[in-house]
């Protein structure tokens, strides 16, 4: 399933980056301190990575337990993978320039339109 292969890249990705990010984490003023923009977006890209890698995990599973319409499976996977891949790169490039702050909105619209897709497999799923 590609909510599986997509999750686990993720997971690895949130890895690799955050080994890469650790490399400068001694300095205190790296990328203008620690509570700096920059230094912010690329701990929480990083994290996102991870994290929303774990969660293609859990979609993966779940869609072969619960009740959904073929459309509800297809869309449920694909925002969780849209979203899995859209919101470190939205980190990322708002980490770069302050002003691409906005591709975090279909981002966050896949993952919640997704999250709401697996909440109603889930009930109907409770259903006799």
């Amino acid at each position: 399933m590609a909510n599986e292969l997509v999750g686990w890249i993720g997971i690895l990705a949130g890895f690799l980056s955050g080994a890469a990010l650790g490399l400068g984490f001694r300095s205190e003023d790296w990328l203008g301190g620690y509570a700096s923009w920059p230094r912010r977006l690329l701990r929480l890209g990083h994290i996102a990575l991870v994290a929303l890698g774990a969660l293609n995990l859990l979609v993966a599973h779940s869609l072969q337990r619960l009740t959904f319409d073929d459309a509800g499976r297809v869309l449920a996977s694909g925002c969780f993978i849209f979203g899995g891949l859209a919101m470190p790169t939205a980190c990322f490039l708002a980490a770069w320039r302050k002003g691409l702050y906005p591709a975090f909105f279909p981002a966050v619209a896949a993952l919640i339109t997704g999250a709401v897709v697996m909440l109603l497999g889930a009930w109907r799923s409770l259903a006799p």
